[in-house]
């Protein structure tokens, strides 16, 4: 493999998009202080942050060319084939770029540890030079991960490395028949969340912290369980599933796989939505006259590992 640019894709930090809103930062500092928040702790964010790009940025310089892009240009930015990716940011970041990446391999950096849960970020300012090295002499070690993905009756897709969300854009009941496992029922919920094995930590674990906050509550000595998904697995949930006459409850979640699909036929006129990682501005429309079948897509991404944490593993 011959890598000849780095890309480094990076986010903007909160004070750089309070800024933004506020045109000056004594303004932002103003608005936040205003409200009784801790504008010192938006400083300090952006300060580390800024340390660690920065060391990135001059790391690199010694051993590859770089540029440095920012998330909003991910889903139109090509990548090659002779580029490495340096993600720097938190986790979704990690996800959003993923999708993009046509399997190039991605070396993410968590850039501040003590801010970051980091589940995605195997490396920091310190270590991941040593990754691109090895990248661009095509002996590494990596983790190959399966994406979601939610195909339409019309030929549009979506692909999701943590999870999808199919449902209502607004907080309105989603209508919709859903099909899993020779069963078929109609349902009103409040959407689905369907869970990719890089997912199960996010916003799917919310869903089993809330179904074990309540349990516990009736429930003595109960322990909660957290999902644990093969590579080739996906995990569906329901959200607050509604008993009516006409919508029905027992189809509340399911392990999808190769063989064994989700099927969704959207009841709502209007405002229904899929959506992938969180980022709702990309996403497709799910309205009435809509199927959606969710399944393992073909394409994967590429995630670098540090020989440090397998070492731990």
């Amino acid at each position: 493999m011959s890598v000849e640019y780095a890309i480094i894709v990076r986010n903007k930090t909160r004070l750089e998009s309070l800024i933004e809103r506020f045109n000056t930062k004594a303004q932002a500092k103003f608005y936040i202080e205003s409200l009784g928040g801790d504008f010192d702790d938006y400083v300090l964010e952006h300060e580390i942050f800024y340390q660690s790009l920065n060391s990135v940025q001059a790391q690199l310089s010694a051993v590859i060319k770089h540029k440095t892009i920012d998330r909003s240009f991910i889903p139109s930015y090509i990548f090659s084939d002779k580029n490495v990716i340096v993600v720097i940011g938190q986790d979704g970041l990690v996800a959003n770029t993923a999708k993009y990446s046509k399997g190039i391999p991605i070396i993410a950096i968590n850039p501040d540890k003590k801010r970051y849960d980091g589940v995605l970020l195997p490396f920091d300012s310190t270590d991941f030079i040593v990754a691109v090295e090895q990248v661009a002499g095509s002996k590494f070690d990596s983790k190959t991960v399966r994406f979601a993905e939610a195909k339409l009756n019309d030929g549009q897709r979506l692909l999701a490395f943590n999870d999808l969300f199919i449902g209502a854009a607004s907080h309105v009941s989603a209508r919709y028949k859903i099909s899993f496992n020779n069963k078929t029922e109609e349902h009103s919920s409040s959407g689905l969340i369907v869970s990719t094995p890089s997912g199960s930590t996010g916003w799917l674990s919310s869903i089993f912290n809330m179904a074990y906050g309540v349990a516990g509550m009736f429930e003595k000595n109960l322990k909660p369980k957290r999902p644990k998904l093969k590579e080739n697995e996906l995990l569906f949930a329901v959200r607050e599933p509604f008993q009516s006459i006409r919508s029905q409850t027992s189809i509340s979640s399911g392990i999808i796989n190769e063989s064994r699909l989700l099927t969704i036929e959207s009841y709502m006129p209007a405002g229904g939505v899929i959506f992938s990682d969180g980022i709702e501005s990309d996403f497709l429309k799910f309205n009435s006259g809509s199927v959606v079948t969710v399944g393992i897509a073909e394409e994967t991404a590429t995630l670098v590992q540090s020989h440090k944490n397998n070492s731990r593993s």
